[in-house]
């Protein structure tokens, strides 16, 4: 079975290039944010519907890597859990498929990045003045999933920290 790690947290943590690196040092494949595409092309504020397609998108993403690797492992920039979080919080609620799918597409590992890098600039990118809230919820989230993860900070080490991390996550999994 192919374990999943998802990289997860809020805004301006460094998620993508974190993933996108970390797969390069496990030469592993991994699933880009499907949201970030879908949001880039909105001409309005963000729907019930829209949060739908960028589930289905996300599953469909991880689906595909999934279904094209013959690796042990790959990693996941965001998961569903996102769609929930940025549904709650931007529409009061989280569609039903969403909450129904979060116990049924689990991931063996999340990363949890900090907020203790500096506040990257980007269009797609709205809270700069609520990353401590965001964090919270990130905690309160997977803890209701009793998920397995990790926080990892750092601002030159970042990308150290979480090989670290994933390297005695692999050596428990394989013991």
């Amino acid at each position: 079975m192919i374990k999943k790690i998802a990289i997860v947290g809020p805004e301006s943590t460094g998620k993508s290039t974190i993933t996108k690196l970390l797969a390069k040092h496990y030469d592993t494949l991994w699933v880009s944010e499907f949201a970030r595409y879908y949001c880039a092309a909105l001409t309005a504020p963000c729907t019930m519907q829209d949060e739908i397609n960028m589930f289905h998108g996300q599953v469909a993403l991880e689906e595909s890597v999934l279904a094209m690797t013959e690796k042990d492992f790959i990693f996941c920039d965001t998961t569903i859990l996102t769609v929930k979080i940025w549904s709650d919080e931007m529409l009061g609620e989280t569609p039903q498929m969403v909450l129904d799918a979060l116990n049924e597409r689990t991931y063996d590992l999340y990363l949890l990045l900090d907020i203790d890098l500096p506040w990257q600039e980007d269009p797609l990118r709205d809270f700069p003045h609520m990353r401590e809230h965001f964090m919270s919820v990130w905690h309160k989230e997977l803890k209701n999933l009793n998920a397995n993860y990790v926080v990892v900070g750092g601002i030159e080490d970042r990308l150290q920290n979480a090989i670290t991390v994933i390297d005695q996550f692999l050596e428990i999994k394989t013991a």
